[in-house]
């Protein structure tokens, strides 16, 4: 059992790493560092660098969230059936 919770944890840190890596990019990279390049091109009147300086890190993170908890759910649902299959869960999981 505790093989499992320690392969769900090892997931479940990995996922956050991954997704805060991709908000670093966006609020850092393409705010900051990349934002000279892409105010070559205009969204909605306004330059690309500036928009994901003020606009583009907020917008990635919700949906970043949104993404953490659809795949948390998946998780939790693989890690209940293994749970189940060792004998350690008895109620089906209903989320």
């Amino acid at each position: 059992m505790r093989a499992c919770v320690e392969a769900y944890w090892r997931r479940n840190l990995l996922l956050m790493a991954v997704l805060l890596g991709v908000w670093a990019f966006v609020g850092l990279g393409c705010g900051v560092l990349l934002a000279d390049r892409l105010n070559a091109w205009s969204l909605g009147g306004f330059p690309l660098g500036f928009w994901c300086a003020q606009q583009g890190s907020i917008v990635v993170f919700v949906l970043l969230i949104g993404i953490y908890a659809l795949a948390m759910r998946r998780l939790d649902r693989i890690h209940h059936a293994e749970l189940v299959a060792l004998g350690r869960s008895e109620a089906p999981y209903e989320a």
